[in-house]
């Protein structure tokens, strides 16, 4: 544990209802307990009735809910329909749950995804007024068929666009799109809706809000709703004596420290929930948790546990031998307990007291416990999930590892403590996760568990970067051509463009229209722009995805199709050889036909994990913007990226051993983006060299870190983006490092780190500096995507390079 953090309790503000708000209304909310508002929700409140555009960016917790539904079910009495996007179908069912517990006067709400029957969806086209979907359906169903809608278009009111800090990257540039088809889709029908967004903490979500939706909005960013102490500690896995690339270090896998502290916390009564990074590792660690519990049973096969009660039947035996709660007897980690303590504390770390989650009862022996742990994720039938989210809410469930699909705001209240295996990608996401304990105002415990990845290794060791800073702010590109092409198209079937429609979506529009007419795709008349194909034109936006034709995942013996995957992603997921993971099964990728758009697997049970590793080289295209950096120089601009991946790495899921590196034959792939560069002139680096300094291993150690760190600074995954270093780069006659943005056009990242270069990089040296290793590992300059099989890499010539880039040497 390198560090704990105690974040304060906050009081409430709370404010009366509004005179506008229903009687009927005010009454229901008051039979479910809710009896007036925050200072915030009536903020949001008061804005939507004006008729403004608004964006709520407050904590976890905090009735970002309550702040949209007073306004948006308003409205519904008022005779006008609603429109809530989500992300996720969980958000989605727990929405509509929560009208139902309200049971408004004329309210008829439905739900309308993938999981929606055809009868359901009749009966939500004739009869809802309040629609809850996802872009996803916005996109492919809802406007191409506007025509059958008409009826709700014409009273559409409010849309209200929720966790709306999702729509990041490209997949939040699609959905930007999609939005500005929305609105041209209500002027058809004469409709101008409010729209209401709802957001984690983000910065400047005011200017977010006008990105997303292209209107301007108003923010509310000042939480006025209570909450408890949240203690939240820092982990960093132990070094291992395994060792993997070039003999460099292993660290223990954050999902095996995640297993092994929440066996420790349910078997303390603590009800927590862990949050993984991927659908493979939910189940890997909801069974590894299981099979610790049971060796557990075997090992003590004695009750546990305080006073709480799991049923109406659990006593706590006479003698009270049972452990005090948040405390956990059981743990092997030899950390100890603080003074004064009695047990062995999970690290350390004493679980919340005094919360409202449910205990283990007296009389309910360990034996029962490896039954209340599961895991959640998407790909579960609809059924599973709403199942289990009722079992984690009622305390059935005790322990639940899950993807960030329990992330948004599905209620699961009642909860103490939450484990985050590796940094989520964003502060905000952070702090959303952190935010699911200590859901009704008592105390929580977070727990922040490391990977072996250099941002990870940073955050731990520098927890100023994470307490008492602002987050990020959210970034996407609407004007991406590559984006915004498809959208175009897909407007044209709807509605035929015409030049008064440009201003919509955006300056970039006029040149992508040509470049679409020009194609053959949009025929352009006197009276505007026409889709004249026979293909429905949605098909070319793959909003989920990077583009291209996706890649059918067919199960071999059988034909069974098990999904898709696009294009450009099948390279490094679906090759052959590939561990593939499909609602929780495993299957080994026996060939991968990219001519036919067929992957074909089997199942199996293979107890690795596969990464595929690629090699790249890069020309610069244009610099669009340059400034000095130190004594180099710092460029933001288009290159040309042209990636093959040559193999891939094999590890062992448990330790994170490395088992072997398998060559591949894949074509290369180009694409056009954005990358940001630096580069040093040969007057500073000469006497480096001079000195022995491996200028290649320092540049390319200097990259990889580099990469492990922007998604600190832009809301982006280190797979997002791709980088290239070399001592001497043909374009600039110079030793340059590159960042690019790993999708077609950009997506935003490189630019966001141009911006913020100089706090970027000196947390790249940072993160260098703070691992324990000697001459690198995968905690700060090795790569699992380096197809140069991390060679050559210079820990101490990566700290010196940044440090001359820097000006630290000139300072000191």
């Amino acid at each position: 544990m390198t560090h704990v953090e105690h974040v304060p309790a906050r009081p409430a503000a709370p404010v009366s209802w509004p005179d506008w708000v229903d009687e009927r209304l005010v009454t229901r909310w008051a039979n479910l307990g809710v009896t007036g508002l925050w200072r915030h929700q009536i903020e949001v409140a008061e804005l939507a009735r004006g008729g403004q555009n608004v964006i709520i960016a407050t904590g976890t917790a905090s009735g970002k809910t309550l702040s949209y539904l007073v306004p948006a079910v308003s409205e519904v009495l008022d005779g006008g329909t609603v429109l809530y996007l989500t992300p996720t179908k969980a958000l989605a069912a727990d929405q509509l749950r929560t009208l139902t517990e309200l049971d408004p006067p004329e309210l008829r709400a439905a739900t309308f995804d993938g999981d929606t029957s055809f009868e359901e969806r009749a009966w939500a086209r004739r009869h809802a007024n309040y629609l809850l979907t996802n872009p996803d359906m916005l996109h492919r169903t809802l406007l191409p068929r506007h025509a059958q809608w008409s009826a709700f278009w014409r009273r559409l009111r409010v849309v209200v666009v929720d966790e709306c800090h999702g729509y990041r990257g490209v997949f939040g540039s699609h959905v930007a799109q999609i939005l500005r088809r929305l609105r041209r889709v209500c002027a058809r029908y004469g409709s101008r809706p409010v729209f209401l967004l709802s957001s984690a903490t983000a910065s400047e979500p005011g200017a977010f809000a006008a990105r997303l939706t292209g209107l301007p909005a108003e923010e509310v960013t000042v939480d006025a709703s209570p909450r408890g102490t949240t203690t939240f500690a820092l982990w960093e896995p132990p070094l291992t004596e395994l060792r993997g690339e070039g003999g460099a270090p292993v660290r223990r896998p954050a999902t095996m420290e995640s297993a092994e502290l929440l066996a420790d916390l349910v078997a303390g009564g603590v009800r927590t929930l862990a949050f993984v990074r991927s659908r493979r590792a939910a189940e890997s660690v909801a069974l590894t948790t299981r099979a610790r519990l049971e060796d557990l049973a075997a090992d003590v096969g004695r009750p546990i546990g305080g006073t709480r009660t799991t049923s109406d039947d659990a006593e706590t035996p006479a003698g009270g031998t049972g452990t005090p709660p948040g405390e956990v007897e059981t743990s092997t980690r030899g950390t100890g307990a603080p003074a004064g303590g009695t047990g062995t504390h999970t690290g350390g770390i004493e679980a919340p007291v005094g919360g409202t989650g449910t205990r283990t009862g007296g009389t309910g022996m360990l034996a029962g416990l490896p039954g209340k742990v599961a895991a959640y994720r998407a790909g579960y039938l609809a059924d599973d999930r709403r199942r289990l989210e009722r079992a984690f809410r009622s305390g059935e469930l005790l322990g639940l590892a899950t993807t960030n699909a329990l992330e948004l705001g599905v209620d699961v209240s009642g909860l103490d403590a939450v484990l985050i295996a590796g940094w989520p990608g964003t502060r905000a996401s952070l702090w959303q996760q952190a935010g699911r304990a200590g859901r009704e105002g008592q105390d929580a415990l977070a727990v922040l568990i490391a990977r072996d990845d250099p941002l990870d290794t940073y955050l731990v060791h520098h927890p100023e970067a994470l307490f008492g800073r602002p987050v990020e702010a959210i970034v996407l590109d609407p004007g991406n051509p590559y984006v915004l092409g498809p959208h175009l198209c897909a407007a044209a079937s709807e509605i035929p463009l015409t030049p008064d429609d440009l201003e919509i979506f955006g300056p970039s529009a006029k040149e992508v229209l040509a470049g679409l007419v020009e194609d053959g795709l949009l025929r352009q008349r006197a009276t505007g722009w026409f889709w004249t194909k026979r293909e429905r034109a949605t098909d070319l936006a793959d909003i989920r995805g990077a583009g291209g034709s996706p890649i059918q995942v067919v199960e071999a013996s059988t034909g069974r199709l098990l999904g898709t995957v696009d294009e450009p992603s099948a390279h490094t997921t679906v090759h052959a050889g590939a561990v593939y993971v499909h609602q929780g099964e495993t299957f080994l990728v026996e060939e991968l036909d990219l001519d036919a758009g067929v992957a074909l697997v089997e199942a199996g049970t293979p107890d690795y994990t596969t990464f595929a590793r690629d090699v790249t080289e890069i020309s610069i295209l244009e610099s669009l913007r340059s400034r000095p950096l130190g004594p180099g120089e710092l460029h933001f601009g288009s290159v040309e990226v042209t990636r093959q991946v040559v193999s891939y790495l094999k590890r062992r899921t448990q330790s994170g051993e490395l088992l072997g590196d398998e060559d591949l034959d894949l074509p290369p792939r180009t694409l056009r983006t954005r990358a940001v560069w630096w580069t040093l002139p040969a007057s500073v680096i000469t006497p480096l060299a001079e000195e022995g300094l491996d200028l290649g291993g320092a540049a390319h150690a200097a990259e990889h870190a580099s990469i492990g760190l922007l998604p600190l600074f832009a809301t982006c995954d280190r797979w997002d983006i791709g980088g290239v270093s070399t001592e001497l780069h043909p374009d600039t006659g110079l030793l340059t490092v590159f960042v690019y943005d790993g999708h077609e056009g950009g997506a935003g990242f490189a630019e966001r780190g141009y911006a913020r270069a100089l706090d970027w990089l000196t947390a790249t040296r940072e993160a260098i500096a703070s691992c324990e290793c000697d001459h690198g590992c995968p905690s700060c300059i090795q790569s699992p995507k380096c197809g140069n099989g991390n060679e050559p890499l210079d820990k101490a010539g990566a700290l010196r390079l940044l440090a001359v880039l820097l000006s630290l040497e000139a300072r000191s």
